[in-house]
């Protein structure tokens, strides 16, 4: 059974779950994601493991409320029991001591960046990271970045905490300067990940990104998680999910990504008028 043992509000709209699951604890590697579902005939959604604790028997995930199943997981509470969740799955996040390494992570990317930076630092490396977020309320794991950062930079889009500005403007100010970066690993909306292989091409840094946000099935079987690296055909669930950043065809990978935003939101608005007629009904 997968039971929540701790359910935790980061922000209003991301929840962090610990949910018993000891084969996979066992078993899970940085990088490695499960595939979750929360009812019987609920939606299967992939989602990264971002920690693991063998002697309790349990995994760590976290949650952005977004979607119709993102939203009816995030209203889970202690106790509830997921219907499934399936790994770990995915390749592990090559890890090596490559000297100075850079993490990124943007929103919920940060679930992604953490477990990353935790096992570099543990590989020997000196890691610098940049998290950004929207604003003050939704910067997230900021005291477990620390814990394994030489140095963490924080942006939010409004200036309410840290720096003012998106991680990739951190970032270009760090490559201006010619500071030393051996290798980069970000994670976050396609967009920042597009921008920062764009910004690291040029000086040749060697730049992971991770692809989680196209995964669908996990298994390969479904496809909507193609994605072109160096003209070869991959699949970001059992390929990835990180990949050569600057193999990456990040025009395809986007246009691919929204191939299914009409039916989420139909999905999102049915949910909706559902609680409506409930709340109706109560009433």
């Amino acid at each position: 059974m997968y039971v929540i043992h701790r359910r935790t509000s980061l922000t209003p709209r991301i929840a962090k779950f610990e949910v018993e699951a000891p084969l996979i604890a066992k078993k899970r590697k940085p990088g490695n994601f499960v595939i979750v579902r929360p009812t019987i005939t609920g939606e299967r959604i992939p989602l990264t493991i971002v920690e693991s604790n063998i002697d309790r028997g349990t995994i760590t995930l976290i949650i952005q409320a977004i979607g119709k199943t993102t939203q009816m997981i995030n209203a889970m509470k202690e106790g509830d029991v997921f219907s499934d969740v399936v790994g770990p799955l995915g390749e592990p996040t090559p890890i090596e001591n490559y000297g100075n390494v850079l993490c990124i992570g943007g929103g919920v990317g940060t679930a992604v960046i953490y477990p990353m930076a935790k096992a570099l630092k543990a590989a020997g490396n000196r890691v610098d990271s940049i998290i950004g977020a929207q604003n003050s309320e939704a910067v997230i794991l900021e005291e477990e970045m620390k814990a394994f950062s030489d140095n963490l930079i924080i942006t939010t889009d409004d200036g309410s905490r840290g720096i003012k500005g998106f991680v990739t403007h951190v970032l270009g100010e760090i490559l201006e300067r010619e500071e030393s970066i051996h290798s980069v690993y970000a994670a976050g909306p396609l967009p920042m990940m597009r921008a920062v292989a764009d910004l690291t091409r040029k000086p040749g840094i060697r730049t992971m990104v991770s692809l989680n946000p196209i995964m669908m099935d996990g298994t390969g079987m479904c496809g909507a998680c193609r994605v072109s690296v160096g003209g070869v055909l991959k699949f970001a669930c059992v390929d990835g999910p990180e990949f050569d950043a600057h193999s990456i065809n990040f025009d395809e990978l986007i246009v691919r990504n929204n191939t299914y935003a009409n039916q989420e939101k139909k999905a999102l608005d049915v949910q909706k008028q559902d609680r409506k007629c409930q709340a109706v009904r109560v009433l």
